[in-house]
């Protein structure tokens, strides 16, 4: 028992302790900063041991399963692009959605699904747009018109168009050009249709059809002023719209029978014989033919394989020619994503840096230059971040895509108006994880702390006692002056 007690820390007796050592003010001042510093050390390593402690690595893709990325979407080899656009000048019906790959290979999408809402000019939305179903009909059994049949159509521009539309209760005019193949086919049947529309009227005054041609001077104004983009363009203006009205624009089978009939709408409405709408369905197909919204919000997701490409949305139809100079692509990104959508778990878990760059470009306007066909290029580069979280919260790794972005605007004629979401998919992945300090290594350090404090004030403690000491013994002896 003795060779045991020998083992053990030997202290001092008791009785011994008043004759060994003794208090001082020095002693005591030291005693009680070294005191507050070690209870600041042992709070500071306490919240340290609470704290996540966060680890970066970056690897590339194909060690994706050693980083815990073990999803659908990486064993498919595929991407998923999530995007909502608005367009505030670009109507639903041209506005075209085209996925290409760096092959320059269309249609690359293997799955999307894309809706599009009408916006009226306040950017406001008015209702989901619906494809349409059959292509734009032309009667192409009449011949083209000669010089002198060209009066029944009433010609105006920007000079006599006001005066035109306080004439009559209801004006339908065709904007059109010469140069636009479409615009040809419809001259005949809108002369023909106009003549038509001008027997049933009988000089009421009530509804006529007119033209515009918006390659002259005074027609162009016209046609600048109401931002027609696309030819032909079949507009209806009332007199009593207001100011800022929205205008019905007619969809349907381009014959003398089928506009005569959707014209006839407008002269019961003017004749008080049914209400006034901005929603006709003329040929009873369940499809509204005159649609309102001067702009679109286009929103989806399309998967896409892991490689480079792009999104390309611009103006496309299969019956009608566009006025590249006037066509006008401003856009806001609502939300541009890449990968699954996240849960609102991972977004609270995420850290802030990369939750960041998950959306760079949300809520950017970018805008064109007035009567300059301009193409909007945004340039995306992607990283895959996986972020493992600590394991006792139970919670799978997180997997978003941040990205990159830099936009550039493209200024020339010869260039179709477009707005064009480039990417590349860089092949490394940044592998982030977050852990607590182990409590082994919690307990190490707080001995650390206790032992190298108790240590260091014993030192500190002798050598201002051995000073003190020092200067005392210089004092009795007068050598201090």
């Amino acid at each position: 028992m003795s060779g045991f007690l020998s083992l053990s820390f030997r202290k001092i007796k008791q009785d011994l302790r008043a004759e060994l050592t003794e208090a001082s003010v020095t002693g005591s001042i030291l005693s009680v900063l070294v005191g507050l510093f070690m209870v600041y050390l042992v709070a500071a390593q306490i919240s340290e041991y609470r704290s996540i402690k966060t680890e970066t690595n970056v690897v590339l893709d194909h060690y994706s399963s050693a980083v815990g990325d073990n999803t659908q979407d990486s064993a498919e080899d595929t991407l998923q692009i999530n995007f909502n656009i608005s367009f505030p000048h670009l109507s639903c019906e041209y506005a075209s959605v085209d996925a290409t790959n760096f092959m320059g290979t269309h249609d690359a999408g293997l799955a999307s699904r894309v809706s599009k809402v009408m916006l009226d000019k306040s950017g406001k939305q008015i209702g989901p747009f619906e494809e349409r179903k059959h292509p734009v009909k032309h009667t192409d059994d009449m011949a083209p018109l000669e010089h002198k049949e060209l009066d029944r159509s009433l010609k105006i521009n920007i000079h006599d168009f006001e005066d035109v539309r306080r004439r009559y209760d209801v004006l339908i005019v065709n904007f059109f050009t010469p140069w636009c193949h479409w615009c040809q086919k419809l001259e005949p049947v809108w002369d023909e249709a106009a003549g038509k529309m001008k027997e049933i009227d009988d000089d009421r005054m009530v509804i006529r059809l007119a033209s515009v041609d918006c390659s002259g001077e005074s027609g162009s104004k016209l046609c600048t002023e109401k931002r027609i983009d696309a030819f032909p363009t079949i507009m209806v203006f009332r007199r009593d719209d207001l100011k800022d009205a929205h205008h019905e624009r007619y969809h349907g089978e381009r014959s003398v029978t089928s506009i005569v009939n959707w014209a006839q709408h407008f002269i019961d409405q003017a004749m008080k014989k049914s209400p006034k709408s901005q929603a006709v369905d003329h040929n009873a197909d369940g499809e509204v033919d005159s649609h309102i919204g001067v702009g679109c919000l286009i929103a989806g997701l399309l998967h896409v394989q892991r490689a480079p490409g792009g999104i390309t949305i611009q103006a496309k139809s299969d019956g009608h020619e566009f006025n590249w100079a006037t066509m006008d692509v401003s856009h806001k990104v609502n939300h541009v994503s890449f990968g699954p959508f996240l849960t609102d778990t991972a977004w609270k878990v995420m850290p802030a840096h990369i939750a960041q760059a998950v959306g760079s470009l949300d809520d950017r306007d970018f805008s064109s230059e007035q009567h300059i066909p301009t193409t909007h290029e945004h340039m995306i580069k992607i990283v895959k971040n996986v972020v493992e979280l600590p394991s006792a919260w139970r919670i799978p790794p997180v997997i978003a895509h941040g990205y990159v972005v830099h936009s550039n605007n493209i200024q020339r004629f010869a260039e179709v108006p477009s707005v064009r979401l480039n990417y590349d998919i860089l092949p490394i992945i940044v592998h982030v994880q977050s852990k607590f300090e182990t409590f082994y290594t919690f307990l190490t350090r707080l001995c650390a702390i206790l032992g190298g404090v108790f240590t260091i004030t014993g030192i500190v403690s002798a050598g201002v006692d051995a000073g003190m000491a020092s200067l005392t013994q210089k004092d009795r002896l007068g050598k201090l002056g």
